[in-house]
This record gives C-alpha cells, sequence and structure tokens, in this order.
C-alpha cells in the first residue's frame, strides 16, 4: 500500500514557547501534549494526534543553511478550505509581521511566511478537481503574483478547495 498522507512535522527551534505562541496565533493550532523542551501541536481541523511537532534546542541555535548553502527542507505546506479563511490568515500573518509572499500557482493560491525562527512555511488553497480546467491546468508552468479579491470572485470565497485533489470527492 503506498504512502497516502504527511501526518506530521517536526521542527528544531530556538524556544519552544515561543514558537507554541507563535503557531496558536497565526494558524489556530493547539497543543495536545507538552514536555520540557517539547510541545506536539494540533490543527484545528485535524484528526492526527499532531500535526507540528517542535523541539527546543536553545537560544545559541544558528540559523538553518537550507536553501541558502546547504540542502534541506524548504518550507511545509498546510492547507486550508475556504479562499475566506486564506484571506484572514494572510491578514493575521500581515500583523504579526510574518507574510513574506503570496502567490498564484495557477492550481494552488499560496501564502508564504516565517516563524520566529525564520523557518518558512505555506498555507494554501487548492482549486477543486471539479473546476479545474485545461487553461488552469497549463498555468502551473507559471508563478504569478496572488490576487485574493479576484480569486474570491472566480471561485467563491467560500468554495471547498481541494476536493477531489487533496480531499476525496
Amino acid at each position: 500500500m503506498p504512502v497516502q498522507r504527511l501526518n506530521h512535522a517536526v521542527l528544531y527551534v530556538r524556544d519552544v514557547e515561543r514558537s507554541v505562541a507563535f503557531y496558536r496565533e497565526a494558524l489556530g493550532f493547539e497543543v495536545v501534549m507538552g514536555m520540557r523542551g517539547a510541545a506536539f501541536l494540533q490543527a484545528a481541523g485535524s484528526a492526527n494526534d499532531h500535526d507540528l511537532g517542535l523541539f527546543e534546542i536553545g537560544a545559541q541555535a544558528a540559523p538553518s543553511p537550507a536553501g541558502r548553502s546547504a540542502v534541506g527542507l524548504y518550507h511545509l505546506a498546510w492547507e486550508v478550505d475556504t479562499l475566506e479563511e486564506l484571506e484572514r490568515i494572510a491578514a493575521r500573518l500581515t500583523e504579526m509581521g510574518s507574510l513574506v509572499g503570496a502567490s498564484d500557482h495557477s492550481t494552488t493560491k499560496a501564502l508564504y511566511a516565517k516563524d520566529p525562527d525564520g523557518l518558512e512555511f505555506e498555507v494554501s488553497w487548492l482549486v477543486p478537481a471539479a473546476l479545474l480546467t485545461e487553461e488552469t491546468l497549463r498555468g502551473r508552468s507559471r508563478i504569478r503574483p496572488l490576487d485574493l479579491a479576484a480569486e474570491k470572485e472566480r471561485y467563491g470565497a467560500h468554495t471547498r478547495g481541494g476536493i477531489g485533489v487533496s480531499t476525496p470527492a
């Protein structure tokens, strides 16, 4: 049987309490278990035991060189159900000074942000399979700036994303 999905991610962070506060405030994660120097968080809509593990390594930790001078993980991506939710998160990340980009990948509408340790993550909405057109699929070959107002007009603010793509139809 093939791999079905990513169950959780684990990050090394400088200060676990600071990172917990960030992921709670930015994305609505909740702590499901914690111990000295570690926390396990779950996304509000998740059925996973946990979606994110955080392990504290201390203030002396150097920044990750991944993508600049070493191989390594570029980012994690979390999916939201609606463009309205993507817009709400964009506003929240902007308020927090964490939003670093917003891209239209044609089939995926994506926000990019950095956590307090500079680790990048993505929050995205996927065009449902039933709404994919040949034009939309061809559009994946280039990245454009994200215009959330236009995408809400095109697909609807409350249309559930990912149906038939990452969520069963």
